[in-house]
């Protein structure tokens, strides 16, 4: 037990004190601010966790969200990719095409010119032959006869002079 005294001007104040119950009260004083201390740090704790959790969502969000973005451009891109190749081959697929058209037009032409040529030369000899024979038809009285064979590359004639 303590005793303490104090003095303000003509007021005497007497504060007797039991030490232990003093020291009890302080003891549950700090107790009380020990489980208040606790009780904040626990809260404190759980609030940071639940922020925590949903910074976290949050950036998982805006990443799912981002991902599927690129997802998106990059399928844009690879159908752009795949319309423009398509058109590449299109496009080569009918120069190609062209191209052979024009070589198959052009070995026609000279196929034809080769055997109109051929066609000439026998008939210019025809031509001749005719006009030699009718110096000599009348002499002579045969019979011409004549036959033709036409292939891809060549004009083949036989003449045969029959006497009569």
């Amino acid at each position: 037990m303590g005793i303490q005294f104090c003095t303000k001007g003509n007021l005497i104040l007497i504060v007797i004190e039991d030490v232990e119950e003093t020291i009890e009260w302080k003891i549950l004083q700090k107790k009380k601010q020990q489980k208040t201390k606790e009780k904040h740090r626990i809260r404190t704790k759980a609030a940071i966790k639940i922020q925590a959790w949903w910074r976290g969502t949050l950036v998982r969000r805006t990443l799912l969200h981002a991902a599927l973005r690129a997802w998106i451009i990059q399928c844009w891109w690879r159908m752009t990719l795949l319309r423009v190749l398509e058109k590449k081959r299109q496009a080569a697929l009918i120069a190609y095409a062209t191209r052979e058209r024009a070589v198959i037009k052009l070995q026609s032409l000279v196929r034809m010119w080769r055997v109109h040529w051929r066609y000439c030369q026998v008939l210019n000899a025809i031509y001749v032959i005719q006009g030699h024979w009718q110096c000599h038809n009348c002499q002579t009285c045969a019979l011409l006869r004549g036959h033709c064979v036409v292939t891809a590359t060549h004009l083949q004639f036989h003449i045969e002079i029959i006497n009569s």
